[in-house]
């Protein structure tokens, strides 16, 4: 059922001020809308949003609510909910171009290179993901990487009023899962990788379910574009049988694909490391000199360039120039150090996310490759022992620390990912408090050292429990890289 249908089921558009999944935000011109959450069911709190005066109710079953509430019952609450939410919004990706990303690594670099492009080309473009919300001087942080439907079009209407010409979206799997997207007219979507990760009995229940979560953006969207990298394990199943009329492939392995990237070249200046690569088309060829590390950071490139030239006409040198100084905060984020030593910030939290990082470390031949990490409380122990099985590998020293334990003991956590490292070289030590880690470990590094701060990287706070604590690693970072250089005066 479209938003209009369902609008025109339950009461005139004027009457309607507000649509709520809450009961406490309900009242008499609210709309509620009863989503199945993981921990609760909002069919469970209707009673109360009638009570704060709400009428007007979208259900998935029947409701014992008195006879003056009108219930609209739909096979599925959060469908409603992201058609409800455009049409409040008067469906603000119509009146811009909106380009959707997913995949399970990736999707920030290549969200936030293709903004850079976007923005070095003079178009106005704003970005929704996991570093938060950027556009014009607006930032603010997220709590999903792909937000609810209400905040999402909310959110888009925002930047279409700021004068954003173009949104860069990640879109996440469980996103696609809830619909929260539903409803967006996106003209390109673009598929990084997928590798086995949210598997989980809160996330998916197995590798199947996430691949067909994934694959709504590109069989359910309607979009112009699809671009897609070839290099990526998942790749053609992906994109097989989808409906999209125009396909891009991006490789650094295939020189029949569409962008096809060769003479890669690993360079390092200034404590910065960077990766320089060629970019081909049919018709022309750029040099592309990228200061992010590692084969992946192509691929995310490629991605972004291919997405500017398609979608934005923008001609292949400029995209490629555009990108000489980009960063992304968070993604091997480099981190020049008083001592000589290299810090790294990286979003980095899974074993295959992790083996990627420290491999691509591995061939600027530091002098010690340090692995600062630990791993998120109240989720899968198989991504506990994969961590530290990659790390025991690939490191020349361990430091096991927090993350974000959550409700869990972070020594009970820190224990799990020590069982990979028996029967192993590697030295490790435990610090469980992770700003104490970070100080500990600023005081081990030596000139020619890399020091790898893996799992937080973008975010500002560190969850302990039931609290949201405050914790800028960067700041932590180089506030002990001064307190160790004063204590070496």
């Amino acid at each position: 059922m479209r938003s209009d249908q369902l609008l025109r089921g339950l009461l005139p558009m004027q009457e309607i001020k507000r649509i709520t999944e809450r009961a406490s935000d309900a009242s008499s011109d609210t709309i509620f809308v009863c989503v199945r959450g993981a921990r609760a069911d909002g069919h469970d709190f209707a009673s109360e949003a009638y009570e704060r005066g709400c009428r007007i109710f979208v259900a998935e079953r029947a409701l014992e609510l008195p006879s003056d509430a009108r219930i609209l019952t739909v096979p599925s609450t959060r469908q409603a909910l992201a058609h409800l939410a455009c049409t409040v919004y008067k469906n603000p990706s119509r009146e811009m171009r909106v380009i959707g990303i997913t995949g399970t690594k990736g999707k920030t670099t290549t969200a936030q290179l293709l903004r850079r492009i976007l923005t070095e080309s003079g178009i106005a473009c704003g970005y929704i993901g996991t570093n938060g919300v950027l556009f014009g001087n607006v930032e603010r942080e997220l709590t999903n990487t792909t937000p609810d439907a209400m905040t999402l079009q909310r959110t888009l209407r925002e930047m279409q009023e700021q004068g954003m010409q173009a949104a860069v979206l990640e879109v996440s799997s469980q996103a696609l899962l809830q619909y929260r997207a539903d409803g967006i007219c996106f003209d390109s979507v673009l598929f990084t990788n997928l590798y086995p990760d949210h598997i989980s009995p809160l996330e998916h229940p197995d590798l199947e379910h996430y691949i067909a979560a994934k694959r709504r953006l590109f069989t359910e969207f309607s979009a112009k574009h699809l671009l897609y990298s070839m290099d990526s394990p998942h790749a053609e199943e992906m994109v097989r049988g989808t409906s999209v009329p125009h396909r891009i492939a991006c490789s650094s392995q295939d020189k029949h694909a569409d962008l096809f990237a060769d003479a890669l070249s690993l360079w390092q200046r200034d404590g910065r490391l960077g990766i320089s690569f060629t970019v081909h088309t049919e018709n022309a060829s750029a040099l592309c000199e990228l200061p992010l590390l590692g084969s992946m950071q192509v691929e995310n490139a490629l991605l972004a360039i291919a997405s500017a030239m398609t979608s934005f006409d923008i001609p292949l040198d400029r995209a490629c120039a555009s990108l000489r100084e980009a960063s992304v905060k968070g993604r091997s984020e480099c981190i020049p150090l008083p001592c000589g030593a290299t810090a790294i910030l990286d979003y980095a939290h899974n074993g295959e996310s992790l083996r990627r990082l420290l491999s691509d470390l591995r061939a600027y031949q530091p002098r010690r490759l340090i692995c600062l990490f630990g791993s998120v409380g109240e989720r899968t122990q198989l991504r506990r022992s994969q961590l530290g099985e990659v790390a025991a590998e690939l490191s020349d020293l361990c430091i096991l620390t927090a993350d974000n334990p959550g409700r869990e003991d972070p020594m009970q956590i820190i224990f799990q990912i020590s069982e990979s490292f028996l029967g192993t070289q590697t030295p490790y030590f435990a610090v469980p408090d992770r700003e104490q880690a970070i100080r500990e470990a600023i005081r081990l590094c030596r000139r020619g050292d890399f020091l790898v701060l893996a799992g937080k990287g973008h975010e500002s706070y560190q969850l302990i429990g039931n609290e949201k604590r405050p914790f800028c690693e960067r700041e932590i970072l180089l506030d002990a890289a001064e307190e160790a250089l004063a204590e070496q005066a």
